[in-house]
Order: structure tokens, then C-alpha cells, then sequence
């Protein structure tokens, strides 16, 4: 499955990618995000997220690795994640920054895939679940400029 957008932050492109790198903001950044060790300076990080798509909820552990970092223009995040009798769940994005007149226009390009119960609910409900948890990341990634 296959998303893609864009989202104006109100933050340099260095600021932006400051906070891609930044363990705690990812894991405020994300939603249900319980845990991040590692550093995203270092490549990789691991996490665990409770996700509940539609009557499957999974605590996934998985890895996000970055990689192909133009420091401050482009990066892809990629990640896998296993979540028990829930399934599994991978994909990877590539993010690109551009500088406005009012901040960063942040776009991304993003290919997933699940498995187990999690692909049995359907693509529809998934690709819902996906535009909606990747909107509440953009929103999180704001709310951390707005408070600043």
C-alpha cells in the first residue's frame, strides 16, 4: 500500500531535521510510541507501539532504521515490526524538506505492508489507519515547534 503528503511545519528544515534525530521527540512524535532506545544518530533505533486498527490492537516492537540522509533535504525512515498473533507491519518512507517563506514544507512517499490478522481486516481500513496515525505524526512534530 502507497501514501504519500505533505505537511507545512512552522520550523527550519535544520530544526526539522534536528528533531527527525532526536529520540524523544520520535517517540512523542509517534502515537501509542511506549519505548525508543537507541539513537537515530547512530542509524537506528528500537521501539515499541501499541496500535489498535480496527478490532486488532498489537504491541509491535520493531526497529527504524534512517538512511540516505542529505542533511537538511532528504532521509528515509524504513521500519519492521513484529507485533505476535496481531502480524507484522513494514514499510519505509522518503522524506524530503524544502525551506518556505513560513518554515519547512515537509513531503513524504511511503510504501507499507502488513501480515497475519492485520492484513485480514482489509486494505481499506489499513490505508485509513495509516493516512490517520501519519497525520497525528505531523500534528505531534508541530505541537513540538509550538512549544518551543
Amino acid at each position: 500500500m502507497n501514501i504519500s503528503g505533505q505537511q507545512s511545519l512552522s520550523a527550519s528544515p535544520g530544526e526539522v531535521w534536528n528533531s527527525l534525530f532526536d529520540p524523544e521527540v520520535l517517540k512523542a512524535c509517534i502515537p501509542g510510541c511506549e519505548e525508543i532506545t537507541g539513537s537515530p544518530k547512530d542509524g537506528s533505533v528500537d521501539a515499541v507501539v501499541v496500535a489498535k486498527v480496527g478490532p486488532v490492537k498489537a504491541r509491535i516492537r520493531g526497529t527504524i532504521v534512517l538512511s540516505d540522509a542529505n542533511e537538511p533535504e532528504s532521509l528515509t525512515l524504513s521500519a519492521a515490526g513484529k507485533g505476535g498473533a496481531a502480524g507484522f507491519a513494514k514499510g519505509s518512507a522518503r522524506i524530503r524538506l524544502a525551506s518556505t517563506d513560513s518554515g519547512t514544507e515537509l513531503s513524504y512517499d511511503a510504501e507499507f505492508h502488513v501480515g497475519g490478522k492485520l492484513a485480514q481486516i482489509g486494505s481499506r481500513l489499513v490505508g485509513g489507519y495509516a493516512r490517520k496515525f501519519t497525520a497525528e505524526c505531523f500534528s505531534r512534530l508541530q505541537a513540538q515547534f509550538d512549544s518551543n
